[in-house]
C-alpha cells in the first residue's frame, strides 16, 4: 500500500460546495434530463412502480448532505441503452424540482461513448456521471481505474477541512498536490498556486472555491494516466459525502424473453462499492422490466428512435440489513488492508525504536500499540479508494470480492422473485457459465438473448 513517508506526495485540499455556476448547470441539466423521462414514461408509455414511496422517503431523509451517516448504493439489472436515465424518470418531477443534484445518483458511463469531446464531457460530467473504460474498447478499463476511487469515495464522508489522497492526479500536467503531511493542516494554502488547467477543454468547474479562494486547483482527476482531458472530482466536496450512488454491476445489456428476465453474473466493480467505504452503504437493489422493448437490440430501421407504447415497471427492493448479509465479508477486507499495513508500519516503527534506544528514549508499549492502531486507521482513511498492486489480484482477495458480487445479485433476485418469475438456475451467477457463449461478446447467443457491452 501507500508508504506513510509517501502521503504528503499526493494530498489535495478538499472544499464545501462547487461554485454557484457550476451548480447550477448540474441542476439545470439533472432538471431537463428528468423531465424528459419523465414525460416519455408518463405520456407514451405505461409505466408502473413498485415500493417507490419507501425508497422516495430514503431519499428525502438524505436530502441534507451535512445529516447524513451513510451513502447510498442502487442496484439492479440491466437490459437497455436508455435504462440510466430512463428509470429514473419514475420518480416524481417535483422531486426532481425541490432536491438539489445534491441528492441525485452518480453513475457511470463509458468514456469512448459519452466523453469524446469537451462539450458531451461537460454534458454528462454536469449530470452526475463518471467516466469508465471497457475493456474491450481500453487497456484502462477494469475495476481499478480512477473512476472506480471517485465511487468508493463518494460513498463516503468527505471533509471540507480536510486532505484527499489521490495519486492519479499526480499524472495530470501542471497539476500539483499540496505539500502537507496527513496529520497537519493548510497553512498558506495560496503559497502552494500553480497553473490553471484549462476551461473549458477540460470538464471542471471554473469558479471552483479552491481556484477562487485559494489559488489551487479545481477539484480534477483523469479518467486514466496522462487522459487528453480531466473531469470534475466530486470526491473533493463535502457537499458529496455519502451521495448516491448507482451501478449496473452485469456490465453488459441483456435482453431475454420477457418471461424470463433472467440475468448475467454481476462483476466485481459492486464489490469495491460494498467493502471499502469506511461505514456501509445503504443498499437498495431493484428490478427493471420494459425498457428493453423501448429499445431492443434487435430493432430495424430507425434504430435511433426509441419505440413508444411500451409497458414498463420499475420495483425498489427493502433496504438491505449491510451487517447481516456483508459484515463478515467488510470484516475481512478491513482485515487484510491493516495486515499490509502494518508490515510496513512494523517496520518503520523498528527503525524508530532502535533510534529512540540509543538516545535512551523509554517508550511505553501500551502508548506506542495505540499509536500505531491510530496511524492504521489514518493509513486506511487516507488510501481509501486506492489499492495496491498486491491485493489486486491477492488470491483471498479474489474470492473475496467474487462472494460480494454473488451476494449483490442474490438481493436482486428476491427482487425479481417478487415480481413473479421463476428461480433461476444458481449457475447462472458464475462467470465460468457464460464462458460457453463464446468469443463473441455482442449480438444474439445461442440461447435466444442478446447481450450489448455498456
Amino acid at each position: 500500500m501507500v508508504l506513510i513517508d509517501d502521503l504528503n506526495h499526493y494530498l489535495y485540499q478538499n472544499t464545501e460546495v462547487p461554485s454557484f455556476l457550476w451548480r447550477s448547470g448540474s441542476y439545470s441539466v439533472l432538471l431537463g434530463v428528468h423531465t424528459i423521462c419523465w414525460a416519455a414514461l408518463h405520456g407514451f408509455n405505461k409505466t408502473e412502480t413498485h415500493g417507490m414511496d419507501r425508497f422516495l422517503d430514503l431519499l428525502k431523509a438524505r436530502s441534507d448532505y451535512r445529516t447524513r451517516t451513510k451513502g447510498l448504493l442502487t442496484v439492479s439489472n440491466h437490459i437497455s441503452v436508455l435504462d440510466d436515465p430512463v428509470i429514473w424518470g419514475v420518480l416524481p418531477l417535483s422531486f426532481a424540482v425541490s432536491h438539489s443534484h445534491q441528492n441525485h445518483r452518480w453513475s457511470f458511463a463509458s468514456h469512448d461513448l459519452c466523453f469524446t469531446n469537451s462539450i458531451l464531457s461537460h454534458f454528462f460530467t454536469l449530470g452526475q456521471v463518471l467516466p469508465t473504460h471497457r475493456i474491450k474498447h481500453s487497456i484502462y478499463g477494469g475495476l481499478f481505474q480512477p473512476t472506480f476511487t471517485e465511487g468508493v469515495r463518494l460513498l463516503s464522508r468527505i471533509d471540507s477541512d480536510g486532505l484527499s489522497y489521490n495519486p492519479h492526479c499526480a499524472t495530470v500536467p501542471e497539476y500539483k498536490p499540496v505539500t502537507q503531511t496527513i496529520f497537519s493542516k493548510l497553512n498558506q494554502a495560496a503559497d502552494s498556486a500553480v497553473p490553471s488547467i484549462k476551461w473549458p477543454r477540460n470538464a471542471i468547474d471554473p469558479l471552483s472555491p479552491l481556484s477562487t479562494e485559494h489559488g489551487l486547483q479545481a477539484p480534477a482527476y483523469p479518467s486514466y494516466p496522462n487522459d487528453v482531458r480531466v473531469y470534475n472530482a466530486p470526491s473533493r466536496y463535502a457537499c458529496n459525502s455519502y451521495s448516491w450512488v448507482h451501478i449496473f454491476p452485469e456490465g453488459f445489456i441483456h435482453q431475454t424473453e420477457t418471461n424470463q428476465r433472467y440475468m448475467r453474473y454481476f462483476k466485481w466493480g459492486v464489490s469495491r462499492l460494498i467493502l471499502e467505504p469506511p461505514e456501509a452503504p445503504d443498499l437498495v437493489p431493484m428490478f427493471i422490466e420494459g425498457t428493453d422493448q423501448i429499445m431492443h437490440e434487435s430493432r430495424g430501421f430507425p434504430k435511433f428512435i426509441p419505440r413508444l407504447f411500451k409497458r414498463v415497471s420499475v420495483t425498489f427492493g427493502d433496504e438491505v440489513d449491510m451487517e447481516a448479509a456483508f459484515g463478515d465479508l467488510r470484516k475481512r477486507w478491513r482485515q487484510i488492508c491493516d495486515r499490509e499495513n502494518e508490515v510496513i508500519l512494523n517496520e518503520q516503527m523498528q527503525a524508530e525504536l532502535a533510534q529512540a534506544k540509543k538516545q535512551g528514549v523509554k517508550i511505553n508499549k501500551k502508548d506506542l500499540l495505540q499509536h500505531k492502531k491510530m496511524l492504521l486507521d489514518s493509513m486506511y482513511e487516507v488510501q481509501l479508494g486506492v489499492v495496491s498492486e498486491k491485493l489486486k489480484w491477492d488470491p483471498e482477495v479474489v474470492e473475496l470480492r467474487k462472494e460480494c458480487a454473488r451476494r449483490v445479485r442474490d438481493e436482486v433476485l428476491k427482487v425479481r422473485r417478487l415480481r413473479g418469475y421463476a428461480d433461476e438456475d444458481p449457475k447462472g451467477g458464475l462467470a465460468e457459465t457464460w464462458k460457453i457463449e463464446g468469443p463473441k461478446r455482442e449480438g444474439r447467443k445461442e440461447d435466444g438473448s442478446w447481450v450489448k457491452e455498456t
